[in-house]
């Protein structure tokens, strides 16, 4: 049979672009991944065995972070957990978002990443576990359709009902995506905030004999007593891990870890945190896991908390607002580009706010400390009469020797820091801290109120 159509190639390819043009009106759209952050308070990088401590601390969370990139100089920019959560989430330093103390609430309106994704068609959901991130008292909740707060239990020495452990977070999250799984048309945005290891530090004696510690409580000290809730809400963590990998509907799903601070252990004679800005405080573990989309990599250059936000929507192909302070690493999570050379900046402040006081005298008062690390060097200072501290952080990162050759007074780099956030606490608008006198009492029975 002669080829009478091989005259017509135009009307050929013509006949199939409209094809083509057919069938994608007709086929969805690409779905965007669904995006997943999980943030442990108070959960210092170097206790995870991915970070090279010997314990067996975290394999669920070893083996979400070998298959993602890793950053090894990641910081906190506050090392208190209701600024820091909010610096995370709104790329803002705290006092740019107000909530530099806990119970001081964020200011109103921000963008945040989770209000953009909102906006972007996602549905987006918080599951916290400390009293901190209350929506009475953070303000975090208008940033979310749903705002769960998982406060089933008496942590704090059986004194009152404002935390849980990881288990109780991976329950209600687990549910959450079960019903999604039967309705959900839009992709997701999901925060989990899970208290473990935060101070009293329960001894979960389940874990205690894979990590050599003695099962009686009496008989392990508070650092090891850390390690088996880090052990815990390894556990908890990898049952969401796992039903994100078995159900095809949830495995395109970019998974954010990271911390909200470290904790000190009498380094440096500190212990806890919040009111030093000592490495064992500010450091912390991040890494960015999308299996298939972002190759495995270990990045040694430093980030922050507040790249955060930024990196989730670059990654996603999302612009920024120009309000967001930090950087967009995206760039290098896909291509390997070299990695931008980044000044750190970081602020302590004193704990929670009484109701009652005047709120922007507290908040201006309450800057404790303020540092800055440039090129691996690190100088700190406290306002209050306190000195300048100098290390080399690549000579000496345990911090022991300070360089700073008796100086007193910030100047260049640090000088200009401070003076950052004097004027921003300054210029802060009213914001009410909102504790309610029955928390007020406990609180300040641990000593958590300053």
């Amino acid at each position: 049979m002669p080829g009478g159509s091989r005259g017509r190639p135009a009307a050929r390819v013509a006949v199939a672009i409209l094809l083509l043009g057919a069938a994608g009106l007709s086929a969805d759209p690409p779905r965007s991944p669904n995006v997943l952050l999980i943030t442990v308070d108070t959960l210092r990088a170097d206790r995870l065995s991915s970070y090279g401590y010997h314990r067996p601390t975290s394999p669920h969370i070893d083996r979400l972070i070998d298959q993602g990139v890793r950053f090894t100089q990641a910081r906190t920019v506050e090392p208190l957990t209701g600024p820091a959560i909010a610096s995370i989430l709104t790329s803002r330093h705290p006092h740019e978002h107000g909530a530099t103390r806990n119970a001081l609430r964020i200011r109103p309106g921000l963008s945040s990443v989770a209000r953009i994704l909102r906006r972007e068609r996602y549905t987006t959901v918080a599951f916290v576990s400390n009293w901190t991130l209350k929506s009475s008292v953070s303000g975090l909740d208008e940033h979310f359709h749903e705002y769960e707060e998982v406060l089933l239990r008496k942590r704090w020495l059986g004194l009152f009902k404002e935390e849980s452990i990881a288990e109780d977070v991976t329950e209600a999250a687990l549910e959450w995506l079960e019903e999604w799984r039967e309705q959900g048309k839009e992709p997701f945005f999901m925060w989990a905030h899970y208290t473990d290891p935060h101070a009293p530090y329960l001894h979960r004696s389940r874990f205690a004999g894979r990590l050599r510690i003695p099962r009686s409580p009496s008989r392990a000290s508070a650092s090891e007593r850390y390690d088996t809730e880090i052990a815990a809400v390894d556990h908890a963590i990898g049952e969401i891990l796992e039903a994100l990998r078995r159900d095809p509907l949830l495995r395109d799903t970019l998974v954010v870890f990271t911390s909200d601070h470290g904790e000190s252990f009498g380094e440096h004679g500190a212990w806890g945190h919040g009111r030093t800005l000592w490495e064992e405080a500010v450091r912390i573990p991040l890494a960015f896991v999308w299996p298939g989309r972002l190759p495995p990599a270990v990045i040694d250059a430093p980030a922050r908390s507040i790249d955060i936000a930024p990196t989730i929507l670059g990654i996603l192909d999302i612009e920024s607002p120009e309000a967001f302070g930090g950087h967009d690493w995206s760039g290098v999570l896909r291509s390997g580009e070299a990695p931008p050379v980044l000044r750190t900046l970081i602020q302590a402040h004193r704990g929670a706010v009484l109701p009652g006081r005047d709120h922007d005298e507290a908040r201006e008062k309450g800057l404790l400390e303020v540092a800055v690390i440039e090129d691996q060097i690190k100088n700190s200072y406290r306002p209050g009469g306190g000195r300048i501290r100098s290390f080399d952080l690549s000579r000496d990162p345990g911090e022991h020797r300070n360089l700073a050759n008796g100086s007193d007074g910030p100047s260049g780099a640090l000088s200009a820091w401070l003076d950052r956030v004097h004027d921003g606490l300054r210029s802060a608008t009213e914001l009410p801290a909102a504790l309610d006198a029955e928390a007020v009492e406990k609180l300040r029975a641990l000593g958590y109120l300053q």
